[in-house]
């Protein structure tokens, strides 16, 4: 069996962020779940515009800062279409997924109003030694609204990643004056609600992803794929692979879904047609049988038990979730 993890290693090495530089983390806002590990809700700076952003304050190349700014152009031009095309129950989950602004850096998915993001661990750092220098990524919201986020837990056994945002750029509907870094606290994001219950087999799915510009499957470099930054496809939920551990994604997802997917879709959830909520996330695919794999509903929620805010995965049935080993805790 040969596996395709779809997204490709960033060429940035340690980077340093001008944007970020005052502390780790912004400040904690009191919050009920406190008591929990690590992050919950925060004060997050504002940016007036994306078009504020440099090659100082991001890190990136001009050429990286120049495909950030397209993707920002192609995602508000495509998106109203493409909500326009869906049934309601099933708008927040596009509105909700996020695009690195890297080249085919991955895809993500907000999992609370608070600005917790859900990703692939290898969207963030394919090698697990070189996390420290990849920590601190730039996304952007299908919107188009342009986000700073930092990754605050990191399972490469799962396969699973949790950014928390830590700058954004100031919505179109927030309140007029904000300026630079202006700490607003009832900053709010849109999100994708868990499923309560694992997914039944064969129920059908959409996966909402970023597929790469670039063929690679062209004969000769260069060749574009035309394709749209942000996809919706649809297929079935197919079960979990035999014999596959659904806490083990490392060499392969556990969870198994025929979605359409290319490069760039490491981490694109994977949503119930019924209802919308996440059922899991996409992750590679096998080449011998073109089966598209995933990340399984079971061990996101065992990653998010251990890492995240308890009231996104409230209600949750505790008897189908078990542990896997002890992911590395970043912040």
């Amino acid at each position: 069996m040969t596996t395709r993890r779809t997204t490709r290693s960033s060429s940035q090495k340690a980077l340093q962020f001008e944007l970020d530089t005052s502390s780790p983390l912004p400040p904690k806002l009191s919050s009920p779940y406190a008591s929990n590990a690590s992050v919950f809700q925060y004060l997050i700076p504002l940016f007036s515009s994306s078009l504020t952003l440099s090659t100082k304050s991001t890190g990136f190349s001009k050429r990286d800062l120049a495909l950030l700014l397209k993707k920002q152009r192609l995602l508000k031009a495509s998106t109203p279409q493409a909500l326009a095309t869906l049934d309601p129950h099933l708008k927040s989950g596009l509105l909700a997924t996020l695009v690195f602004a890297q080249s085919e850096a991955g895809t993500a998915f907000c999992i609370s109003s608070t600005g917790l993001l859900l990703t692939c661990s290898h969207c963030v750092s394919e090698d697990p030694t070189e996390l420290e220098e990849n920590r601190t990524k730039w996304l952007l919201f299908a919107s188009g609204r342009v986000v700073q986020a930092k990754c605050i837990a990191y399972d490469h056994i799962r396969d699973l990643a949790l950014l928390q945002i830590v700058s954004a750029e100031q919505d179109s509907t927030s309140t007029p004056g904000s300026s630079t870094n202006h700490e607003q606290p009832q900053t709010s994001f849109p999100f994708l609600p868990i499923s309560p219950t694992p997914p039944k087999k064969n129920a059908q799915i959409i996966c909402i992803g970023h597929p790469g510009d670039e063929d690679l499957e062209a004969s000769k470099p260069g060749v574009k794929t035309n394709y749209g930054v942000i996809h919706i496809s649809y297929g079935r939920y197919r079960g979990i692979a035999e014999g596959a551990d659904v806490h083990d994604n490392s060499e392969i997802g556990a969870l198994m879904h025929d979605c359409w997917t290319y490069w760039g879709h490491s981490g694109a959830p994977l949503c119930t047609r019924k209802n919308g909520s996440a059922v899991g996330m996409h992750s590679s695919w096998d080449d011998e049988t073109g089966m598209r794999r995933g990340v399984a509903w079971e061990g996101a929620v065992g990653f998010l038990r251990e890492n995240g805010d308890p009231h996104v995965i409230r209600g949750m049935d505790d008897g189908v979730v078990g542990s896997k080993d002890t992911p590395i805790l970043v912040e």
